[in-house]
């Protein structure tokens, strides 16, 4: 193989966010301001791939995997309780680097953190030993590491998902290697260097760069798992790629997330909320809520709920107070999103309301839309950008869930009802991970629940308990007497 020589993967991470490699550097932009963020980070050459994935697999064989897994767990703990002493720097740095405000990313900051207590003790519960028995005979079901999991981290949530991924990749007895999105890796290498910091050096490493680095790491024999969040389109190019030597994958993947409004629903909790989960950071979220189905005989008063409640947020500056929407991460995904709007237009969509947004920046005005048909673009692909796409249904369960099931993704689904029954039945039936029955699902999970796609939307899980012991294999230990 030719290191050096962009593949497919290379080809889709560069173009999907346009970022530009300099002269051996991330050219690094503030979307708010435009202006290029210092200091500049090197991308990771092809011979420090190649070492950090020896050094992961040394380390892995004689010094992490070898620690009883309570002290994995324990300095876990203080890897986590390390990025409270860079709290306020990391929350800066993710609204300086993807343009969240700070709220937001105050709030994805001080999740990671919390990730230290009870999560951390389901991590450790998930990896303890199973012991099985009939009075005859006895097994222990132990779980075996995987050797090196690669992290490939998403920039909409640059500080929150790699904790998810690396910390039970961690436990489990695995050397971990991150690297972040080429869009934050500021916050990621802030992130990832506070936990390492409290483990065995080589047990937690960071690699810079776009998709040749990914590729690298990816394509590797001696890598032996890859956990990735972001587009569907890489995730399959990477499936593909682990197919050669049957390598493990927990793949998050995107969404087109549908909100099904019924008569009987609250229908201010669900305007309010189908506007703050279709624009929340600036609506570049995988379980964002994407289609918005409400049934005919409500749609007038729905509309006018959506359209006040829209009307209420304030575009600007992220480190401003009072702003509750920040710019989009870059041009390039801005324009997408602006392509996707002006085809609905084209195609008979109704603008209920556009705000302004300012000129300067990647700022992207907020759009109501409505009268949207399920065969325009912006029903069928990820828009990924703060528009809140409304259409109706006519209110019977059957076309609830055609309608919601009417997508080749299946990460999160929504659903409105006053009826629990009703929405019990409908949320069955849709073919998705989670489904929040008068709720937003990742928010109210209990922590144990899997997050998992169905369909396009990922393959494997993280979080939850079936999600921890994804990078683990289990082996049984087979007695014929108890086991000692």
């Amino acid at each position: 193989k030719n290191q050096n020589q962009p593949g497919v993967i290379t080809k889709q991470a560069t173009m999907v966010q346009g970022v530009e490699i300099k002269d051996g550097f991330i050219q690094n932009v503030n979307p708010a301001t435009g202006a290029l963020i210092t200091p500049l980070v090197p991308v990771s050459t092809p011979d420090q791939v190649a070492e950090a994935i020896t050094i992961a697999n040394r380390t892995q064989q004689t010094t992490w995997s070898a620690l009883p897994l309570p002290k994995r767990i324990e300095l876990l703990r203080e890897g986590v309780a390390n990025i409270e002493g860079i709290r306020e720097e990391l929350i800066a740095t993710i609204t300086k680097e993807m343009g969240k405000v700070t709220a937001e990313s105050t709030d994805e900051v001080d999740a990671a953190i919390g990730l230290k207590r009870k999560w951390l003790n389901m991590v450790q519960e998930a990896n303890e030993d199973e012991r099985l028995g009939d009075g005859t005979s006895e097994s222990v079901i132990v779980r075996d590491p995987l050797g090196v999991v690669v992290v490939i981290s998403p920039w909409n949530f640059p500080a929150g998902e790699i904790p998810l991924l690396a910390l039970p990749a961690l436990a489990a007895g695995n050397a971990v290697i991150v690297k972040p999105s080429e869009v934050t890796p500021l916050t990621g290498a802030l992130l990832t260097n506070a936990i390492a910091k409290a483990l065995p050096v080589g047990t937690l490493q960071l690699l810079q760069g776009d998709g040749v680095v990914g590729e690298q790491l990816v394509s590797s024999p001696d890598v032996h798992m890859v956990a990735m969040t972001g587009s569907s389109a890489t995730g399959k190019k990477i499936m593909e790629k682990c197919a050669k030597n049957l390598k493990r994958i927990v793949l998050e993947l995107g969404g087109k997330d549908p909100m099904i409004v019924f008569a009987d629903a609250d229908l201010d909790k669900a305007a309010n909320e189908a506007v703050l989960f279709s624009l929340s950071n600036a609506g570049q979220v995988c379980c964002a809520v994407e289609r918005i189905y409400v049934e005919e005989s409500v749609k007038p008063q729905f509309e006018q709920k959506v359209v006040e409640i829209a009307k209420s947020w304030k575009i600007g500056n992220p480190n401003d107070k009072g702003v509750n929407m920040g710019p989009m991460v870059t041009e390039m995904q801005r324009e997408k999103v602006r392509e996707q709007v002006a085809k609905a237009k084209e195609c008979g969509a109704k603008v209920l309301y556009e705000s302004d947004a300012p000129e300067k920046g990647n700022f992207q005005a907020i759009t109501v839309l409505s009268e949207l048909k399920q065969d325009m673009l912006i029903q069928t692909d990820e828009t990924f950008g703060p528009v809140v796409a409304l259409a109706t249904f006519d209110g019977s369960e059957e076309e609830a869930v055609r309608l919601a099931n009417d997508t080749e993704y299946g990460l999160a689904s929504y659903v409105y009802t006053g009826d629990l029954e009703k929405g019990g039945r409908v949320a069955r039936r849709i073919r998705s991970g989670q489904v929040g029955i008068n709720c937003y699902s990742i928010i109210k999970a209990q922590p144990k629940c899997p997050w998992i796609g169905h369909k396009q939307s990922g393959f494997g899980s993280h979080s939850g308990m079936d999600g921890f012991r994804s990078f683990s294999v289990p082996k049984s230990l087979v007695f014929t007497t108890n086991a000692p």
